[in-house]
């Protein structure tokens, strides 16, 4: 597609929304996130991880021993989405997932040696994205901030609630 404004059809009277792909932020987002997934992808397959169990992975090295309640939480997933996440890492010898011993209604996740150990293989990944991305840091910064205020406001939008300060 050319930025020759002669594809006017989708514009419509001038007070109305823009039905240019180009104008619609929501295939920005589309299409920033196809991209820095896409430089993920081959990073992540050298280890043996998807993108979403590369998250279930990062939020246990940060935070340990981790109810399966606080991943939903701080992933923003369903249960129906992330226990399967759940089995494939403990298939793969990454996790456990164990009963707490004073409460046996809640189900936790450990990381086993194995899954402990990769976090050194992993420490390469996050350089290589920066570099890919070619932001400053204070510019990613900017954007992380942009975005997180984006994602609380439709959620509370849509649903009435936003993110707990960890999830956002």
């Amino acid at each position: 597609m050319s930025d020759d404004d002669s594809r006017t059809p989708a514009l419509g009277d001038p007070g109305e929304p823009s039905l240019i792909l180009d104008d619609q932020l929501c295939f920005t987002l589309y299409a920033a996130s196809r991209a820095v997934t896409g430089v993920y992808r081959p990073l992540l397959d050298a280890v043996g991880l998807t993108y979403p169990q590369y998250l279930v992975m990062l939020a246990l090295w940060q935070h340990g021993v981790t109810p399966v309640k606080d991943l939903v939480t701080a992933l923003q997933l369903d249960y129906g989405t992330l226990t399967p996440l759940i089995k494939r890492l403990e298939t793969n010898g990454l996790l456990e997932r164990r009963r707490r011993p004073d409460d046996e209604r809640v189900v936790e996740v450990v990381l086993t040696p194995d899954g402990a150990a990769l976090r050194e293989r992993i420490l390469t990944v996050p350089p290589v994205i920066g570099d890919a991305m070619g932001l400053t840091p204070e510019e990613i910064q900017t954007v992380q901030s942009l975005l997180r205020r984006l994602s609380a406001n439709v959620l509370r939008h849509t649903t009435g609630t936003a993110p707990t300060p960890s999830s956002s």
